[in-house]
């Protein structure tokens, strides 16, 4: 929703808005595009006159300014539907979607093209630190989207992804995840049929050839080329690994290598970013071979394992990780960046599966890769973590909330280790908070 207003802005419109927490990076993107910001959903944080209300997925009725805009009956509409008609129609529209990597790959994407000459216009669900904005117009062709299987609006229960109608279709992967709106695997499967069903012909599906769950979405029916990729396998794009830590890997395209990408990203997941970007960008004319050498100055977006600084020998670590895959994922990556030093996790369960307690099983495996974690249990949180901090395999405690975590890791932290915050929220800007006691300051100084 940041991205859209940031669009709206740079089309010319006079943009305002407010949400129930307002936290960087985005507040302060948007504060700098002069887009007023309130906090909290009341009829007083929406003016008198407004031409349109773009109303957000994680508004109900019930809410008070749902209900101001609806008594009102001033005009509204959901941000996916803004966006295509505002923006998407009459460009080439490429969607990146999957449970996972939907951000950085959705990142690099735009970065390949802006590479490649094309300027591309972008909309990506963070901060890319190549381009330093969530969203930007563009004046070429294309336009990229950060595609999400969530529900649309309070009045319009359709996945988000089929208001873009793209070109290019990105699957990434596909898990089980949004447990407040979907009970399973095969309701989620369905939306991306749908997604599938609206590609054209002329267009290009790239799918993770690794995922059975995908190759059953095709199977409900597709009519559209598509491109595979996965690593060490007979894809259409594959990867070797030079390095364990993905740092180094060769690409080739149907057998033939095209180079070595050297990059400053790490982890297996990520090599599989990369190869879904560049395909691609490879679908819609860039020279693949050509944009090789440009990896390495990717930055990825802000909060992906983004390194917040150092102190006392400790290295820390934002990263937006929320779903168990997603986790060990990040975590093997840095573990094979680290070697043997430490690693420790902080840990909020805040998305709305993890709260409902759908990844509960799954979340003690993904943190073997840690050798410490520290949970954040909440006193709203409505499961018992105590089964999940048991079956931990390394040492592992809760604490209530966030300034008794910044004091447990303080007084555990030592020279070498590498502490990784993880959290799709605010998290009450923990990892900086933490840097600043390390330092012994307070954050303000």
């Amino acid at each position: 929703m940041g991205g859209v207003a940031a669009l709206a802005r740079e089309l010319g419109h006079d943009v305002e808005g407010s949400d129930q927490n307002v936290y960087p990076p985005m507040s302060t993107q948007l504060e700098s595009l002069g887009i007023a910001l309130a906090s909290g959903y009341t009829a007083q944080n929406i003016s008198a006159g407004i031409d349109e209300v773009v109303v957000g997925n994680a508004l109900s009725r019930g809410n008070h300014a749902v209900e101001h805009v609806l008594d009102a009956g001033l005009r509204y509409t959901s941000g996916a539907q803004w966006l295509s008609e505002h923006v998407l129609r009459g460009r080439e529209t490429l969607a990146v979607a999957g449970t996972h990597g939907k951000t950085t790959t959705t990142s690099l994407l735009a970065f390949l093209l802006d590479a490649a000459g094309r300027d591309p216009g972008f909309l990506v669900g963070g901060v890319p630190e190549n381009f330093g904005v969530s969203a930007r117009v563009g004046s070429g062709a294309e336009f990229v989207v950060e595609a999400d299987e969530y529900d649309t609006a309070f009045f319009d229960k359709r996945s988000k992804f089929v208001h873009y109608r793209p070109t290019v279709a990105v699957l990434n992967n596909l898990e089980y995840d949004h447990a407040d709106i979907f009970p399973d695997l095969a309701a989620i499967q369905r939306q991306f049929h749908h997604l599938v069903r609206i590609v054209p012909g002329r267009g290009r599906l790239i799918v993770n050839g690794e995922d059975a769950a995908l190759a059953e979405v095709l199977a409900m029916g597709c009519w559209t080329p598509v491109e595979r990729f996965g690593i060490d396998g007979d894809f259409d794009w594959s990867a070797r690994l030079l390095q364990a830590d993905g740092s180094r890997f060769s690409v080739a395209h149907r057998g033939v290598e095209l180079g070595i990408v050297e990059w400053p990203l790490v982890g297996r997941h990520n090599v599989m970013n990369a190869l879904a970007a560049l395909a691609a960008a490879a679908a819609v004319g860039c020279d693949a071979k050509a944009l090789l050498p440009h990896f390495a100055r990717f930055a990825s977006a802000k909060r992906r394992l983004e390194v917040v600084g150092t102190a006392r020998g400790v290295t820390v670590y934002d990263d937006f990780a929320h779903h168990p895959t997603a986790i060990r994922t990040t975590l093997d990556g840095l573990r094979a960046k680290v070697g043997a030093a430490r690693v420790i996790a902080a840990l909020e369960p805040r998305s709305n599966s993890m709260r409902l307690g759908a990844h509960a099983d799954a979340l003690a495996p993904s943190l073997d890769p840690a050798d410490a974690t520290v949970f954040l249990h909440r006193p709203n949180l409505p499961w018992d973590a105590a089964k999940v901090v048991a079956a931990v395999r390394g040492a592992a405690s809760t604490v209530p909330d966030v300034d008794a975590m910044i004091a447990t890791l303080a007084a555990d932290a030592r020279d070498g280790d590498h502490v990784v915050f993880m959290s799709n929220g605010g998290f009450e800007d923990a990892p900086r908070r933490f840097l600043a006691a390390l330092r012994g300051v307070s954050l303000a100084e």
